[in-house]
């Protein structure tokens, strides 16, 4: 039974709408946000161990066979996603409530959070290409939004930036599937795979998958397509800033990824080798601007280009080791940039400043934020037992498998690059004299700042402690993205 597929989609959609009535309430708003949440994670659990016993769940809409009706299609790659989504959204919202501003909190955040989640959720489950730009354009408009909200200078500044840049980038999408489906036939994901490898993707499904990497590629953020990143993330406040960081460039780098195993798997000397070159100059570039800014925010937020390029050399490996290893380090970063915004939002808070260069000392009068943002930087550099080891590893031993020596070990460079920018952090923040502090730090409030990073933290730690537990997981969707014949099985025999 496919129960669980569409409900975290459908859940957090209905609490949405019902979250546009009574604004000012805010009790109304918090708790009612928080129980979507709880009951949409419930489901997406439900849903993970479903796949696991059962494997991939479909559900096509209106009785229509597949490929004729619209598909959604629940593997153990989109099942995670929507979990990890879900958890991380009830992290960031219990945040928020203490550092969104009561102004923006009663001015559709709430419901502009659900319909985010709505729009990713649904970009991880369609098994369709156009209901994939649907999904999309579902997230983009509900950010808009967000990344407005409050109306500061810099935010309205860097808007029209981040929604210039999509609807160019949303237009191209739209040309694109229409070249597709003038060679294909079809907008079906599954039946797309199938009837490429009929054609024996001639030279026009190359320049289409081309094309995809370029639509794709401006909103995962890689090289050269990144410039608009750093200014419009860096401008809302911080949890929008940590919902964007953990959540927006990873649906990019779904499609990517979901795109480049499922349907262009036939040239890969081609599109794969382009692949990998744009993931060594995405790394290389996030490296540069992480070591470049002494802004708090601007440091992690490059850290954000570099795991994106990170991801994708594991993809484009096309072995077994590179798509797992990319798969455990996708979610691992959605977790670990989550947090690490939380915690550099909580420093920003007790000194009323975003640059290093005013901070010092925190070390004395906030031990546990030092020692828990320690934690979380070295689980982003991948130290072992943390939480980003495993999946760097698989997808430096995918890049040997594939006889990609020197960018592996690019790779491995990038991590004392990383290691460099957070220690950087930690030291000019919380060691030598003390900095510049903020007159109005309230301990509770602090407090209520501080528990769910904290909690996330932990979370991040028991992902990397809990790999092998894990690991089963992590491997049925390394299959599924390995093999698409299993894809497309589950969709047309569960349409037929």
């Amino acid at each position: 039974m496919n129960n669980f597929l569409l409900l975290p989609i459908i859940i957090p959609f209905f609490f949405a709408m019902i979250l546009m009535f009574g604004q000012k309430n805010l009790v109304y708003q918090r708790v009612t946000t928080l129980l979507g949440l709880i009951i949409s994670i419930i489901c997406a659990a439900g849903l993970v161990m479903n796949v696991h016993e059962n494997g991939p769940q479909t559900v096509t809409l209106g009785n229509w066979p597949a490929p004729f009706g619209i598909t959604m299609m629940g593997d153990m790659v989109s099942s995670l996603l929507m979990l990890t989504t879900l958890v991380l959204a009830f992290f960031i919202v219990w945040y928020g409530f203490e550092s969104i501003g009561r102004k923006r909190e009663q001015f559709f955040y709430y419901p502009g959070v659900m319909f985010i989640i709505t729009g990713v959720n649904g970009a991880f489950t369609t098994g369709d290409i156009f209901n994939l730009f649907v999904f999309f354009e579902v997230l983009l408009m509900a950010s808009y939004l967000l990344i407005v909200l409050g109306g500061e200078k810099a935010q309205l500044r860097e808007s029209i930036k981040y929604i210039l840049v999509n609807v160019i980038s949303s237009a191209l999408f739209v040309i694109t599937v229409a070249f597709l489906y003038s060679v294909v036939g079809t907008l079906n994901m599954a039946d797309i795979s199938l009837q490429i490898a009929e054609i024996d993707q001639p030279g026009i499904i190359t320049v289409i998958a081309v094309l995809f990497l370029l639509v794709f590629g401006m909103k995962a953020a890689i090289f050269p397509l990144y410039f608009w990143l750093p200014g419009s993330y860096a401008a809302p406040p911080i949890p929008v800033l940590a919902l964007f960081g953990a959540l927006l460039t990873k649906v990019g780098v779904y499609a990517i990824t979901r795109t480049y195993t499922l349907f262009f798997t036939h040239d890969l000397g081609y599109t794969h080798q382009l692949l990998l070159i744009l993931a060594v100059l995405t790394i290389i570039a996030g490296c540069i601007g992480a070591l470049a800014h002494f802004d708090v925010k601007q440091i992690i937020i490059y850290n954000i280009v570099i795991a994106v390029g990170v991801i994708l050399f594991g993809v484009a490996q096309m072995n077994e080791a590179g798509l797992e290893g990319a798969f455990v380090y996708l979610i691992h970063d959605m977790i670990i940039k989550a947090a690490l915004f939380m915690l550099i939002g909580i420093v920003i808070y007790v000194t009323g400043t975003t640059n290093l260069r005013k901070m010092g000392g925190l070390i004395q009068t906030y031990p546990a934020l030092g020692w828990f943002f320690l934690i979380a930087g070295l689980g982003l550099v991948g130290v072992p037992p943390l939480s980003g080891f495993i999946g760097k590893l698989l997808i430096i031993q995918g890049g040997f498998e594939a006889g990609n020596i020197w960018s592996s070990i690019l790779i491995l460079a990038s991590s004392i690059v990383v290691l460099l920018s957070v220690m950087r952090i930690f030291i000019y923040a919380f060691w030598g004299e003390e900095g510049q502090l903020s007159n109005e730090v309230q301990k509770k409030t602090y407090n209520r700042l501080f528990i769910p990073t904290a909690l996330l933290v932990v979370l991040s730690i028991f992902y990397g402690i809990g790999t092998e537990w894990l690991m089963p997981f992590m491997g049925d969707a390394a299959k599924i993205l390995l093999d698409p014949s299993i894809y497309t099985d589950a969709v047309m025999k569960g349409g037929e």
